[in-house]
């Protein structure tokens, strides 16, 4: 007996450190140059904290040989299907990827918490509703974010359009939806009745489909952030579910962290949590082709590479700002090279990055340092404008909507009041990219029109790599 109780505080002293850990990462996190570290010191107290749950005393495989070999060949069927999909993604695959993480996170909370209460039916007695009430949080919310995150990744895989789906009354029938929700889970609550837990937990995934749905191609950021917030509350709720201090340590970082981040961008964006979530931003597209708006076609401004690595190469200073257009091209190296070659001539480089490029929250940073780019060289949004009028050349690689500056010039404009790069302020703007098509917000860019503006059309990766050979010749 007395091994046993050494052998639970040792399990609890090995689960307090993992929490420490987590906390160290969290923060490691928050800068770039720690991120890597970070991510692995969670790594490693998270694989310390799984092995060390298979000599907990009080784990249901501790007493039951078949509960243990069920949970090694589950371990071992995920780690042959994650393991490749990891080292094989794609960085433009990569939100899609973290989607779908979420959704699986969530997912097994909910299965834990459907376990739990089937084992809880068994007995004699109604179990205490507090014991209820933890297992129906963690169903609720991991039903949620697994059903959210699914049509998030049919999203973002172009498995369905990407743009806010509407229809009448959508609202009030989400509306519906939460309030019947509320009402079963109370009754659930009440009688403990399993018939009513399964149907909240099927409305619960219907609600996670029709509240993903309206949310459209420019704040799958956001939405991301947000899912991730919800399944660390559902896993903090299955702590509660399991006893297990560390789940709950862990699930309440994750989405404490994820709303926070969900704030960040928000305001990034500058707009509400609540008009990112229910306006359906993104679901008419208003750009023309270059219509002025009296019907008039603008004309842009195109250039040669040669002409631009001409202009690069004799800049004093360079701001590059990417976009998603970077890592559809896989062109990340390609700019660090562009990059590396301005600089051997004189030239000050810096990649401007805005909060939302892209289509997760740090998709430029970690893209970039793929590339190996310097960090000190990565400024953010409000370390970049300041110092952006004082650039001879603004070089956007990919993005759109982020420089745009009907953000700050057209009151009306779906992005009005959106914080953006200034691309506008820099001597001359150089714009790589495919076509005409407008950014996720669906309207013109007016900053291709600009006098000052020249756009080279093309693959990014092909691009540069001309204006690469461009600026060794000039």
């Amino acid at each position: 007996m007395i091994a046993t109780v050494w052998s639970t505080e040792f399990i609890d002293l090995v689960y307090l450190l993992a929490a420490v850990c987590f906390i160290i990462a969290l923060k490691g996190l928050s800068s770039p140059k720690q991120a890597r570290n970070g991510n692995l010191l969670a790594a490693a107290a998270a694989t310390v904290a799984v092995a060390a749950t298979f000599f907990n005393p009080e784990a249901e495989f501790s007493h039951h040989t078949t509960n243990l070999v069920l949970a090694i060949v589950a371990m071992v069927i995920g780690a042959v299907i994650a393991v490749p999909v990891a080292r094989m993604v794609k960085m433009t695959a990569m939100p899609q990827l973290v989607a779908i993480f979420n959704g699986v996170g969530g997912g097994a909370a909910a299965l834990i918490s459907i376990v739990v209460f089937l084992q809880h039916s068994q007995l004699p007695s109604k179990p205490a509703v507090y014991t209820i009430a933890e297992g129906l949080l963690g169903l609720l919310i991991g039903c949620v974010s697994f059903s959210g995150s699914a049509i998030a990744f049919a999203k973002l895989q172009e498995l369905m359009t990407g743009r806010p789906i509407t229809y009448p009354a959508q609202q009030v029938i989400n509306g519906l939806f939460g309030v019947a929700i509320v009402g079963l889970a109370v009754a659930t609550l009440l009688t403990g009745s399993v018939t009513l837990m399964i149907v909240t937990a099927v409305l619960s995934l219907v609600l996670g489909v029709i509240f993903v749905l309206p949310i459209g191609g420019a704040d799958v950021p956001v939405l991301i952030s947000l899912l991730n917030s919800f399944t660390g509350l559902a896993v903090a709720a299955s702590g509660f579910t399991l006893n297990n201090n560390l789940l709950i340590i862990a699930g309440t970082l994750v989405g404490a962290s994820g709303l926070l981040l969900t704030r960040l961008m928000s305001k990034a964006m500058g707009r509400s949590l609540a008009n990112v979530l229910f306006s359906a931003f993104g679901s008419v597209v208003t750009a023309g082709g270059g219509a002025d708006g009296t019907g008039e076609t603008r004309q842009v401004k195109t250039g040669t590479a040669e002409d631009i690595g001409v202009l690069l190469a004799y800049a004093r200073k360079v701001a590059i700002i990417p976009g998603y257009g970077l890592a559809v091209a896989q062109a990340q190296h390609t700019v660090r090279e562009l990059a590396d070659l301005l600089k051997a001539r004189g030239v000050e480089v810096f990649f401007a990055i805005h909060p939302v490029a892209g289509r997760m929250p740090g998709h430029m940073n970690v893209l970039l340092a793929e590339a190996n780019v310097p960090y000190d060289e990565l400024k953010e949004m409000d370390e970049a404008n300041p110092e952006m009028s004082t650039c001879d050349v603004a070089l956007v690689v990919g993005a759109n909507d982020t420089v745009n500056p009907a953000a700050k010039n057209t009151p009306g404009s779906p992005i009005y009041g959106m914080p953006i790069i200034n691309a506008d302020e820099a001597g001359a703007v150089i714009f790589l990219k495919r076509s005409m098509r407008p950014g996720f917000a669906g309207i013109d860019n007016d900053l291709l029109f600009d006098e000052k503006t020249t756009l080279l059309f093309g693959d990014a990766k092909d691009t540069l790599s001309k204006l690469v050979k461009a600026v060794e010749q000039a």
